[in-house]
């Protein structure tokens, strides 16, 4: 009879073992799943606050060059149709200045956006930045004297306003995709 229990207690520490080593290696695959998986999620969400971030800055740099576009058809339409002043000139000339700064800071974000990508949403960006050349050719055109700048320069803010809104909208469906 001793023999039997011998047996029965090694069979019974001996499943005891096995099952304890399944148990741990099952504990240990979870545990492994879970933080793939929650390492996964963290750095998906970090992307889509850089992306975030990188995308509000732009846009609202992008308002800011806007507004400067917006104060020079103010002095334009001031201006009521007698020519630029030397006033109006001056104060072109200085809203040229502010917009070659905007427009440098407009660039820098271009750069971040196409850093956190994706390609799709660079390129739009670039289409924007681009979007603001024919602005300051037309502004150069008004200080210059040329009567047919003002029409270019009001002909300049739809494409732009298209290609800033066909950035945002890449923008919000790249993030809402994530």
């Amino acid at each position: 009879m001793a023999d039997n229990a011998f047996w029965i207690a090694a069979l019974t520490a001996g499943t005891a073992v096995v099952a304890s080593w399944v148990t741990s290696r099952g504990t240990a695959r979870a545990a492994r799943i879970q933080a793939d998986t929650t390492t996964g999620a963290q750095r998906v969400e970090r992307l889509r606050q850089a992306r975030r971030a990188a995308y509000a800055d732009f846009i609202e740099q992008a308002q800011r060059l806007s507004d400067v576009h917006w104060k020079v058809s103010d002095i334009v339409r001031a201006a009521d149709g007698g020519g630029l002043g030397p006033r109006q000139v001056e104060e072109l000339r200085a809203l040229r200045d502010r917009q070659r700064e905007e427009y440098a800071a407009l660039r820098h974000r271009t750069w971040i956006v196409s850093l956190e990508g994706p390609d799709e949403v660079a390129e739009l960006a670039n289409a924007v930045r681009r979007s603001t050349n024919p602005f300051y050719k037309a502004m150069e055109a008004m200080i210059e004297g040329d009567a047919d700048a003002v029409a270019r320069f009001d002909a300049c803010y739809r494409p732009f306003w298209q290609a800033l809104k066909d950035f945002i909208k890449a923008s919000r469906d790249t993030l809402h995709a994530m």
